[in-house]
């Protein structure tokens, strides 16, 4: 079963502060036009997106997969979010998360919810924060369970923080579902969930109660912050409008041994929701959480592509410069430069790149 919202007012939709330079423009004006269409038929239309139990560790809404990294040491904050991925709403949580974590050695602590606030100022909702210790090296499971009567859904979501070099150990843990600590519904993944870069696939089994959960339907959507969120909900609602939620959330399907298959296509952080039964009325759902970081190593071609107008401009006067300085030299006879040249252009345009990348984060 597919928990939907349904009859959703239409918000208006604020402009973008932090999008990709090169669809700006386009952005903007998605967003722009998602705001007339609110004011001109709100309360009368509706779109459908999936909500998730969202387990963040940065301490704030502008999360990074970064943030899924923890030194040995440090105390990581997670908050516990409800709400919907893609297009950035939120929704105040109905009942406390049951929240715990699994150290790399396979001890369970469980964890004491705080309520906090989040949102954006006079919009801000009930959510819960956890903290704990990341003592050892190896990869540490955080896993809560939270149901909403209003939605009439029970998440059971995972989240993989990890800690050390080639320290890769537990990220593929199974709970199961017997002992205090158990999940009824569990994605147990056969990718590693860190490393991974935009384009690749990730893979996992659903199970229900132990079993295989076959034939079932896996919904995948990314996280963006509020600023995204209303540029790219604005443009998919312009550019999609017989039907704009097939571009919020991704569908899939288990197979008869529970087993899935979903590439990632751009860098943040992903949720993977594979629905099981109904308990008493609620659906029972497992979520697993996936960072996603940009692609690496970032070709000169990409550079080009990603830099900013003004810092070509400055790209393209350093070549120059070297290009002048390489023509000097070999006129002198001091010997062939071509391949000194060559490799500091190549330079250059990598860290253009890096630079633009940090900027536009």
């Amino acid at each position: 079963m597919r928990i939907r919202r349904e009859g959703k007012e239409l918000k208006s939709r604020k402009k973008a502060r932090t999008v990709a330079t090169n669809s700006l423009p386009r952005l903007l004006l998605g967003a722009a036009v998602a705001a007339v269409v609110a004011v001109v038929v709100a309360g009368t239309v509706g779109v459908a997106s999936a909500h998730f139990t969202m387990l963040f560790p940065g301490g704030d809404m502008e999360v990074t997969p970064e943030d899924y990294i923890a030194d040995l040491g440090e105390t990581k904050t997670v908050w516990v979010i409800w709400g919907h991925p893609y297009e950035h709403i939120l929704f105040d949580m109905a009942s406390v998360p049951e929240v715990s974590v699994r150290d790399p050695e396979g001890a369970v602590t469980v964890l004491t919810p705080t309520e906090i606030t989040v949102g954006e100022p006079g919009e801000e909702k009930k959510a819960y924060e956890v903290s704990f210790t990341v003592d050892k090296r190896g990869d540490w499971v955080v896993f809560a369970k939270y149901k909403d009567e209003g939605e009439k859904l029970t998440d059971y979501v995972k989240a993989v923080i990890h800690c050390g070099e080639e320290a890769w150990e537990g990220w593929d843990a199974e709970l199961g579902v017997g002992g205090e600590h158990g999940q009824k519904a569990e994605i147990v993944p056969f990718t590693r969930p860190y490393g991974l870069e935009e384009g690749f696939v990730f893979t996992g089994k659903a199970l229900y109660d132990g079993s295989a959960l076959a034939d079932a339907e896996v919904e995948v959507e990314k996280y963006h912050t509020k600023a995204v969120g209303d540029a790219v909900v604005g443009e998919a609602e312009e550019k999609f409008a017989y039907d704009p939620p097939m571009m919020f959330t991704r569908v899939t399907k288990t197979n008869a041994a529970g087993e899935f298959a979903y590439t990632l296509d751009e860098p943040g952080i992903w949720f993977v929701g594979a629905y099981g039964p109904e308990e008493e009325g609620v659906t029972q759902r497992s979520v697993f959480i996936i960072p996603v970081l940009d692609k690496f190593p970032t070709t000169a071609e990409e550079a080009a592509e990603t830099a900013s107008p003004a810092g070509l401009e400055e790209l393209k006067s350093r070549v120059r410069e070297l290009e002048e300085k390489a023509k000097t030299t070999a006129s002198e006879g001091k010997g062939a430069p071509g391949f000194g040249a060559a490799a500091a252009v190549a330079g250059l345009l990598f860290v253009v790149a890096y630079l633009v990348k940090r900027r536009e984060r």
